[in-house]
Order: C-alpha cells, then structure tokens, then sequence
C-alpha cells in the first residue's frame, strides 16, 4: 500500500471526517483534539465512538472544546473521562459587568493531533450540519505536529484563565517552509491581521479571499484598497447566504465602496462556505481557524499556517479553482436599488460590527 501524500487538502467535511476518524483509529500513542463547535449528532457521536475506543486501548485523549460554541457537555463524554480521558470546556458563559466582552473571547482554533506526526488544521467543527458546506482543512505529517501540541497543552492550561492573556504565547513558530500564526484576545500586536497587512502590502498580482464572514476592520480595509489602487486584482469569495442573517446585512453595507475600487466580490451558491484561505501572487496563503473580520481578530484564539509550500499552494489553487466554478459575481446594480429598511439595518449595525 502507497503512503498517503505528506499533505492533503480536504475541502469536502464528509471525506475529510472519514479521514480523520480512520486515522483515530490507527493511534498507538495520543489524540489531541481542539475545536470550536462539538455536536451531540452523528458525526459528533461517531467522533466519541472512536475516542472512547482509543481511551479504552491506553492511548492518550486530551479534548479541549470552546464552551461557547459546542452544544454539548461533561456528561456526553462521560465514558472516557471515566476512564482517563482529559476533557475541558474553555471558558464556561459567566454572567458579570463585562459579560459581553468577556464572553467572547472563544477558543476558535480546530486541530487534531495524531501520534505525534498527523495533523489536522482548517475551519470545520465537529458537527452535522456542515455536511453540505464548503470547508478547508489541511491534514499534514511531521514533526510540525510537535509544535501544534504545545499549543493545545497551552490552551488547555489557560482555558480558564480569561485575564491572562498576556501569559499565552502569540509568537510565530517556523517549521521548515512553514510558519504556525496565532492570535489571541485582547493583544495590541493581532499577529493574524499583521500577517494579513503584511502580504497585502508585499502583493504584486493578485489577492484571494476566501471567507465566509468577510468584515475587516478599517486598517486591514485601507491596506486591501490600497493593493487595488496599485493594480493588484483582488477577488474576495464570500457565500451569498451564511449562516449568519444580521452579519450579511451588516456586511452587505461595504460592498458598493469595493466595487468601486475594482474589488471583485463573489458569492458562493452552493449552501455554506466555511473555508478561511487567503493566496497572494499564487505563491503565499495562510490558511486555519482566522475569519476576515472584526470578530475573529479582536475576540477569537485563532491558529493558521502560512507559506510558500509548494504543494499546499497547488492544493489551494486547485481548491480555489473549484470554489470559483459555483461562484456568481456581485451585482452592483441590484445593490444600489435594494429597499430602503435594508440600508437602515445594516446603518443600526454598524455600532456592533465587533460582535458579529
């Protein structure tokens, strides 16, 4: 039998879960699981199933879910926390004076972690009903493993620690031709955004945006219109429905300032796209958890990896590629025209553009 390619890009939840949940099951040593969103339906069960298999062979299971997010509790992961399983919630809803700001500083980071030597990184939670949606997670082998679960054994340590932020390392770590870029709230140095700026400005060609939540704040916005008054075709790929009602009337409101400026927008048609991936030039992207938005730069423990890798760029142009084939462009006209309660809404927005 043929070894599997040290990359793979997984853009479809459905191949991607088989492949995960097979390589669970091919563990000898440990399992690291970090994820925004777990279920209690079949693909959240099916995850638990093979978990507590692995549990009950000696292997080591450390689970760390956002509690924010995830719909499910201590008591669905009962067996294997019995039977020596590490499971925690990061940072349980607490009701105080900063009740709004506190509670969104999430753990929005998704990463499974094989041995010591597979890897996974990209936007899909563990959860049903993203089936239909279009996602992008990268699975990996090597030693850069090693440095993915330093970062959980961190996160797991200082998960309920929400003062503390500045003891949680955001410094870049290079792995050969890789680079792992974190975020977490509450820092003035926003590494992920910094990223951002950094190749947007460095950008020659081209820039595509793929995002399903597409609201950067007005730095990261000015950086973008400038590489379009230069020359740089930038294409941003958002879905024409997310799953967020309010975020899109809030988002719907900037559209007219990017066609102005030649930005191209255009809407995935097909369900949902989840997948977060950023290419410049066809030579760099960064790709993991970091959405284009307020959001996720200011409130949100993020993680990425970033890059020339030659065949990761290839997976993401051919992923972008496919992505582009449902797409359908912005219609200005259509815009200009929509009714009058829309622009009010999207105008009484704006002030909790942060929350989105």
């Amino acid at each position: 039998m043929n070894a599997p390619p040290k990359y793979q890009l997984y853009d479809d939840p459905l191949s991607m879960f088989s492949s995960m949940i097979d390589d669970i099951m091919t563990a000898q040593k440990s399992i690291y699981l970090q994820t925004y969103r777990f279920a209690n339906d079949y693909i959240g069960k099916r995850f638990r199933t093979a978990l507590n298999r692995k549990v009950k062979e000696g292997v080591k299971i450390v689970v760390l879910i956002d509690s924010w997010g995830t719909g499910v509790n201590e008591s669905f992961f009962r067996e294997m926390i019995d039977l020596g399983a590490e499971v925690k919630f990061f940072q349980k809803i607490k009701f105080s004076f900063d009740i709004v700001s506190r509670n969104h500083r999430r753990n929005h980071r998704k990463l499974l972690i094989i041995d010591g030597n597979i890897s996974y990184i990209g936007s899909s939670n563990i959860t049903t009903y993203c089936l239909n949606w279009r996602e992008c997670t990268i699975r990996l082998t090597g030693g850069i493993a090693a440095e993915f679960i330093k970062i959980i054994e961190e996160d797991f340590r200082t998960s309920n620690k929400v003062y503390q932020n500045k003891r949680i390392s955001t410094k870049t770590i290079f792995y050969e031709q890789l680079s792992i870029i974190r975020d977490v709230p509450g820092t003035r140095k926003q590494p992920v955004r910094q990223a951002f700026i950094d190749t947007i400005n460095a950008a020659k060609k081209e820039i595509i945006i793929e995002t399903p939540y597409f609201l950067p704040g007005s730095i990261l916005r000015k950086s973008i219109y400038e590489a379009a008054e230069r020359g740089v075709k930038v294409k941003i790929i958002m879905p024409r429905h997310s799953d967020l009602m309010l975020f899109d009337i809030l988002r719907n409101r900037y559209f007219g300032k990017y066609y102005n400026m030649n930005i191209s927008i255009l809407f995935y048609t097909l369900d949902n796209l989840h997948a977060k991936v950023f290419l410049v030039d066809n030579k760099y992207f960064i790709t993991g958890s970091s959405n284009f938005d307020y959001r996720s730069m200011k409130f949100m423990h993020e993680i990425n990896i970033a890059g020339e890798q030659g065949v990761i760029v290839n997976l993401i142009k051919l992923h972008l590629d496919e992505t582009l084939k449902d797409c359908k462009p912005f219609d200005y006209v259509k815009w200009k025209n929509r009714p009058l309660f829309l622009k009010i809404n999207e105008a009484f927005l704006v002030p909790f553009r942060h929350l989105f």
